[in-house]
């Protein structure tokens, strides 16, 4: 198992201080996410400036075309000499059409066929093979000479789907190489939901969990004193309430009985009451979802949680961890578990 920090520098000249503080913490890997700033670019300075594998945990992919996304992804792999996993996402409908501008439309069928089309670019690249994908939503068939970068270092890059609802999740066991398991789950939402569609899916692709990556995405709640650990409480919630009002997260408060949640968080929303959001979030919830306690204690939950099947571990807390209490973590996790 490896494991991996938000890289979380909003700021450009931040960037290559923040990933070497991850490096120096004994973090494996560091990512980005679509949020404030778009998820690539600050990957270039990470990987220029440490030794961390870097990915996009995750990038929206109906913002973009395969094509743009292929160069992206491209780039970085060759840039970082194949230490680069590109993590993808489809939002939700009123994003991509209302932020992004962008087309919806079947978006389960969507991202399979964005999934093959980057794989078909890719394909024509560092194989030389010819470009001719037709699908539903993209069709690639055009790559003169003068527009093809030629092969990566380090070949493709693994592609990882994010999703939360079974549909999404059995696509990425069918044309993905992992699972970003999202932030918002449970160990019962886990078992009783995601794990039956990612197996659904290998076997449609006739593969097994053997030959696919598992990447457990999880807000980590942790501090030095009673007002750290109460602010990092605050924000989690924050986080969890904002996650827990979106319908297409709904399946993950069903598994836990807490359906009745979802459409009062969404009418929050509407009615622009974000700040009270988090007060819905109790601390049965909380403790559900987060990994909480002690640096000592967050490992225990991590390991009894995920150390029997992750092959990554992503802190994704909306929030820095401080660096002791994530190095002290790690120290726990590797001395836990005979795989890290």
């Amino acid at each position: 198992m490896k494991i991996d920090a938000g890289l979380l520098a909003t700021d450009m000249d931040r960037v290559a201080a923040r990933a070497r503080e991850l490096e120096d913490a004994g973090f494996d890997g560091c990512f980005t996410f679509e949020g404030p700033h778009e998820p690539f670019t600050r990957l270039a300075l990470a990987a220029e400036h440490s030794n961390l594998e870097i990915g996009t945990g995750l990038a929206i992919a109906f913002a973009r075309t395969p094509m743009t996304v292929a160069n992206l992804a491209h780039d970085l792999q060759h840039f970082s000499g194949g230490r680069f996993w590109l993590g993808l996402g489809s939002q939700i409908k009123p994003h991509i059409e209302a932020r992004y501008s962008m087309p919806w439309s079947k978006p389960v069928t969507r991202m399979k066929e964005f999934v093959r089309a980057l794989r078909a670019i890719w394909a024509c690249w560092n194989e030389n093979e010819k470009l001719d994908f037709r699908g539903e939503f993209y069709t690639h068939t055009l790559m003169p000479p003068i527009f093809n970068p030629g092969p990566a270092r380090g070949g493709a890059p693994p592609i990882y789907l994010g999703g939360v609802g079974p549909k999404m999740t059995e696509a990425a066991g069918e044309v993905a190489d992992g699972m970003l398991l999202h932030p918002f789950h449970t160990e019962r939402s886990l078992k009783e939901i995601m794990m039956p569609s990612i197996t659904r899916g290998l076997k449609t692709s006739g593969r097994t969990l053997a030959n696919f990556a598992l990447c457990a995405q999880v807000i980590i709640v942790t501090g030095r004193s009673d007002a750290e650990q109460e602010n990092a409480r605050t924000m989690a919630r924050n986080q969890i309430a904002f996650y827990a009002s979106t319908p297409a997260y709904r399946s993950v408060l069903e598994s836990e009985g807490r359906s009745e949640l979802q459409p009062e968080l969404r009418q929050m929303t509407k009615e622009g009451r974000w700040h009270e959001m988090a007060t819905k979030i109790d601390s049965e919830l909380l403790d559900k979802i987060a990994a909480v306690g002690t640096p000592k204690e967050v490992a225990e939950v991590l390991l009894r949680r995920y150390g029997a099947f992750a092959s990554r571990l992503a802190f994704a807390s909306p929030f820095p961890i401080d660096s002791e209490c994530a190095a002290e973590i790690i120290g726990e996790l590797r001395a836990g578990s005979t795989d890290l």
